[in-house]
């Protein structure tokens, strides 16, 4: 436990998207990808990046902020930003699984191969799955998460929780009503069983929550046991700007939140203009920059009053 966890604050640029981005952005299902769409999709990823080096240059440490991008359509950008110092963060789960599974077998090479900083796995999971399922998923993490330990990356974890029949039932179906109420607690349960399974992230990326009390449960149960220095950041989940903006404010009051990773929120738009031709390469690098500088100078501005 001595060297488990993250010692900085962590600000992360996610743009690892890849089912979502291709059917989103071009409508179209990974078995239709073309080649010119794929040129299309690793030219978007690269103005993303641009955004990102543009924002190191003009405001957010170097050593606070990474990047999280695929191998698929995003491998020449993570040689880039590792060669050129930047914090990187790569996905190791196949694209669009209801159930986590790694995206290539030989997961340990891949990451060796492009030695990132971190690991990361992206899980849907929910306490009422059923066991096999979530035995299965949590056998393949304790893998993941040994492999880091084991060879010297920091492992980072991603939870969705998607509401079962029954938790809907509590709360009439109402989805936001399970977001505020159920799902901080759901959050909490999911830490302590991928513990108990021998899952052991240095950072947990959580889906927001509306209240400190909530956050801080989170932590409790992320740091227990003597992992004092595990931090949780907060996820954007590709939610309205006003939304993600009562998540960031609320966690950065809370000791133990460390930073947040916004994605969508951050380059979607701008690259909707730009697909649509109706900005620049550099307008929309410029946009994007801007933007990841918005969502940190909230975070930081309202740990400083906190």
């Amino acid at each position: 436990m001595n060297n488990l966890g993250y010692d900085k604050l962590l600000f992360i640029l996610p743009f690892d998207h890849r089912s979502s981005f291709e059917k989103g952005m071009f409508g179209v299902e990974e078995g239709n990808l073309t080649s010119e769409i794929i040129e299309r999709i690793k030219e978007e990823k690269q103005i993303i990046y641009e955004g990102f080096v543009k924002a190191i240059s003009e405001k957010i440490s170097k050593e606070l902020a990474g990047i999280l991008v695929d191998e698929q359509f995003g491998k020449e950008i993570i040689k880039n930003a590792v060669e050129n110092g930047y914090l990187t963060l790569l996905p190791t789960e196949k694209s669009g699984q209801k159930e986590f599974a790694f995206e290539y077998g030989d997961f340990g090479q891949h990451i060796k191969n492009l030695n990132p900083t971190f690991a990361k796995a992206l899980v849907r999971f929910n306490p009422q799955d059923e066991v096999d399922s979530k035995q299965r998923q949590t056998n393949m993490l304790k893998r993941l998460s040994d492999f880091c330990h084991e060879n010297g990356y920091k492992f980072l974890v991603e939870i969705l929780i998607e509401a079962s029949n029954s938790q809907l039932l509590n709360v009439n179906q109402d989805k936001e009503k399970f977001d505020k109420e159920l799902r901080p607690e759901l959050a909490a349960q999911i830490i302590e069983e991928f513990q108990d399974s021998g899952v052991e992230p240095d950072v947990w990326k959580m889906e927001g929550a509306e209240k400190e009390d909530h956050y801080r449960l989170m932590v409790e149960k992320a740091r227990r046991g003597g992992r004092k220095n595990v931090g949780i950041i907060v996820l954007g989940r590709g939610a309205k700007r006003e939304q993600v903006e009562k998540w960031i404010t609320t966690g950065a009051k809370v000791n133990g939140v460390i930073g947040m990773a916004v994605g969508r929120t951050v380059f979607w738009d701008p690259l909707i203009l730009y697909r649509d031709g109706k900005a620049s390469r550099e307008q929309t690098a410029n946009q994007i920059s801007k933007n990841f500088q918005y969502f940190y100078d909230l975070f930081m501005n309202e740990r400083k009053t906190a």
